[in-house]
């Protein structure tokens, strides 16, 4: 009896989420909202909420998911020889997060910047990007002077604000990637005084 019940709450869930990202793919991520979603997934509202805190949960995994597929393709790369290349490797990854402000401000919330209690699939994708910059980092000799862990925190860091700028008055006429490049440049190859 118990795997009935754990087999129906599977399938319950896989089809609020189907239900979401066939949304997200015809309207776009801000507009889903949870009372179209349960329609389509022929479920009552108090089932979503049985399984997502909010619509924002349920972003977080979306989300996540969809960062997760951008990572899969930066780890099969050969790691990237020059920061300007390494900008253009990243390119791809910061569009997609910044493809709606809704999509951007929710990958900040819960990226466990904000100082989430819970770790998320966000949350976990920050920590798997820093892994696979510092292992392109190991692979081509940048500074010495910090560790690679560092420098990957780093272009996190600078990616990060570059993606936010982009949705600044003053300073969204920069290309995300004529911004990336001279931060990774300054921060991979600082100039000696």
């Amino acid at each position: 009896m118990a795997k009935a019940i754990q087999k129906r709450t599977l399938e319950t869930r896989a089809r609020l989420i189907a239900a979401a990202k066939d949304i997200i793919r015809e309207n776009g991520y801000e507009a889903m909202r949870v009372e179209e979603v349960v329609l389509r997934a022929g479920t009552a509202k108090g089932t979503f909420f049985a399984h997502f805190r909010d619509k924002d949960a349920l972003m977080d995994l979306i989300i996540g998911e969809r960062i997760d597929e951008y990572l899969d393709d930066l780890q099969s790369l050969p790691a990237p020889d020059t920061p300007k290349k390494m900008a253009e490797a990243l390119l791809p990854l910061c569009e997609f997060m910044t493809s709606e402000r809704y999509v951007f401000d929710v990958i900040l919330r819960y990226s466990g910047a904000a100082a989430q209690e819970e770790i998320g699939t966000i949350a976990t994708t920050f920590g798997r990007q820093v892994e696979i910059l510092e292992g392109w980092l190991k692979t081509y000799s940048y500074r010495n002077d910090v560790s690679s862990e560092l420098l990957a925190e780093g272009i996190h860091a600078f990616m990060i604000q570059a993606m936010a700028l982009r949705f600044c008055a003053l300073h969204n006429a920069t290309a995300i990637n004529d911004r990336l490049g001279p931060y990774l440049v300054a921060w991979l190859q600082p100039k000696s005084g």
